[in-house]
């Protein structure tokens, strides 16, 4: 595993991998990695001659600065678990000027109106922040495949639309969610939670799994209904948002449609930390 600091010296090592026309895999994340980040590794390493992992906190894409200020920075402890991956994964921390040449500032992109819907109401400006650092890091790298966890399935429906307006010759490649033991979908955010808030966390996927098991034989109110009562009394967990949507409009389910395939998002506070789960539906 080789570590670069800077884009000149990570375009010295893709100037001599790509002589030999090697194919490239990228992981962007923003550390704090976990069995699911590495995941990801595993299956881009099978798939590509070699692996550029990404560890960069992308400013813009906070719309809370206070979640920016407080999201786990723990990079000795992510060098450490990438350790076990030979010299052809690469490990890329990028100075904020090999991201941002021009300064910090987003730009606006129009997706379709999927931007507009879960994570695009409660978080505004959040997916121009992830298209404007995805952009950089695609012009910057180009890779032939890109690799995202489904845990951050409208993310993810957002970049395969990002790679079609800006026209990126890259292949969008979404992977499955890993979970703790007790359901919990393992996420960065994870490591802030305390004993008890990560041990009533498992309330997520429980009601995530109730609605997949009752979906088509109860309407979408009675299943809204009951999602909200499940959190309604709970001390430690308080519901944001629960929605069933459209797999590839995200927009909201008004009737089910047989050619169609459906997935419940849910979005839940711990504390000050906040949580996003999903599952397919059919």
């Amino acid at each position: 595993m080789q570590v670069f600091n800077n884009f000149n010296a990570i375009n010295k090592a893709l100037t001599s991998f790509n002589k030999e026309k090697t194919t490239m895999g990228f992981v962007p994340t923003m550390g704090a990695l976990h069995e699911g980040h590495l995941s990801l590794i595993n299956r881009a390493c099978t798939e590509n001659d070699f692996v550029i992992i990404s560890i960069f906190i992308n400013p813009t894409q906070f719309n809370n600065p206070h979640d920016f200020d407080a999201y786990p920075r723990t990079v000795d402890q992510d060098l450490a678990l990438l350790e076990k991956f030979d010299d052809r994964v690469l490990t890329y921390i990028p100075q904020v000027e090999d991201i941002y040449p021009n300064g910090i500032e987003s730009q606006h992109f129009d997706y379709g109106g999927i931007e507009n819907q879960m994570e695009g109401r409660f978080r505004p400006g959040h997916f121009d922040g992830v298209g404007t650092v995805l952009t950089s890091f695609f012009n910057l790298l180009q890779p032939d495949n890109a690799y995202f966890g489904e845990k951050d399935f409208q993310q993810l429906q957002i970049v395969k639309k990002l790679v079609e307006i800006q026209n990126f010759d890259i292949n969008i490649i979404g992977c499955p969610i890993l979970r703790e033991a007790t359901g919990l979908a393992m996420s960065s955010r994870n490591k802030r939670l305390t004993d008890n808030q990560r041990q009533e966390s498992k309330l997520i996927f429980k009601v995530l799994k109730d609605v997949k098991k009752h979906f088509g034989t109860k309407n979408v109110n009675e299943l809204e209904q009951e999602v909200q009562n499940a959190f309604k009394n709970n001390p430690e967990l308080k519901l944001e948002y629960f929605e069933i949507a459209d797999e590839s409009t995200l927009k909201p389910l008004q009737k089910i449609k047989n050619n169609k395939k459906y997935r419940a998002f849910i979005a839940v506070f711990a504390g000050e930390v906040r949580l996003i789960d999903n599952i397919a539906l059919n």
